[in-house]
């Protein structure tokens, strides 16, 4: 009886991503963790209508308690038989603020808590509820580089620090601006990256973890933080030809999730739209991945407090 559990399951990639999991007649569970509310619930009736049993578990990503709660929510169902151990995690939901002074509820800069850390807390406390040889798949971007196309939209690259001061909240009284924002976003999916390959090097054999890249889906609820004139650049950009959409982009993750020909992708592979690419050598650091993944545990215990 498979599993799939979904982070963000309510808009743009997530959506398509869960509806195309419901379609699939492998799929058997489907563990929705997303926002309470009516998109949360509207997804989960439309999933039910493929014949899928549906759990839908209310979880606010920018509060690492409601995360840890939703992670206990999971392993009751585990461990009470309603659902077989998780076969995939799906960790799909993301944000991009456009004020990196905005702190969640725990005090982290609110780019890098719900894009990274949330999912570090989910995956870590759900462990123990994974099948043997299940899947993890995080959702990257192409932004944590720099190339001539991202110089010309003006896409910040990655500027790696500490992952303790990536955490820290801007000061000052002023917004620091969109460059900022930029710049948090791409260290987030960096981070991402160092984190799946140190993770795929703890656990193990239990899971394969792979990082999924959707392409560059303009006008999506990504942006919807952005100012109104931006969201209709980016709702236009959406029109053009060969731009990734949730639509294109939802079935394929939804295929790494379930399909065969994905059982062996693992060693945190980066699969940009369906083909597994080669990341920039600087993705690939021991050192930076050793001190993530410490910096992280630091991070996600002074929440507890």
């Amino acid at each position: 009886m498979t599993t799939v559990l979904i982070t963000g399951p309510t808009r743009g990639l997530g959506r398509a991503t869960t509806l195309a999991l419901a379609h699939n007649p492998k799929l058997h569970h489907l563990l929705l963790v997303g926002r309470e509310g009516p998109a949360l619930r509207g997804v989960g009736e439309e999933a039910r209508r493929y014949g899928v049993d549906v759990h839908e578990i209310g979880c606010d990503l920018s509060r690492l308690a409601d995360v840890r709660a939703a992670a206990g929510v999971v392993r009751s169902l585990v461990d009470e038989g309603r659902v077989g151990p998780v076969d995939a995690l799906v960790a799909n939901a993301g944000a991009m603020t456009t004020d990196t002074r905005l702190a969640s509820a725990d005090g982290y800069e609110m780019t890098f808590a719900v894009n990274y850390l949330a999912h570090a807390q989910l995956i870590g406390d759900l462990v123990d509820a994974l099948a043997d040889h299940a899947r993890i798949l995080l959702i990257g971007s192409n932004t944590y580089h720099a190339n001539v196309w991202r110089r010309l939209l003006h896409v910040p690259a990655a500027d790696w620090r500490d992952p303790v001061e990536l955490a820290r909240p801007a000061g000052g009284e002023d917004n620091p601006g969109t460059e900022a924002a930029g710049v948090a976003y791409s260290d987030a999916k960096l981070a991402i990256l160092y984190y799946a390959h140190e993770l795929q090097r703890r656990i193990g054999e239990k899971a394969g973890v792979a990082v999924f890249e959707p392409g560059w889906m303009p006008g999506t609820a990504l942006g919807r933080d952005a100012p109104e004139p931006v969201q209709r650049i980016g709702r236009g950009l959406a029109r053009l030809p060969g731009v990734a959409t949730p639509e294109r982009s939802g079935p394929v993750l939804a295929s790494m999730a379930l399909d065969d020909r994905w059982a062996d992708v693992r060693d945190g592979a980066f699969v940009v739209r369906g083909k597994v690419t080669e990341v920039k050598p600087f993705a690939h650091d021991r050192d930076r991945e050793a001190r993530l993944w410490d910096a992280t545990a630091q991070l996600l215990e002074a929440a507890r407090r």
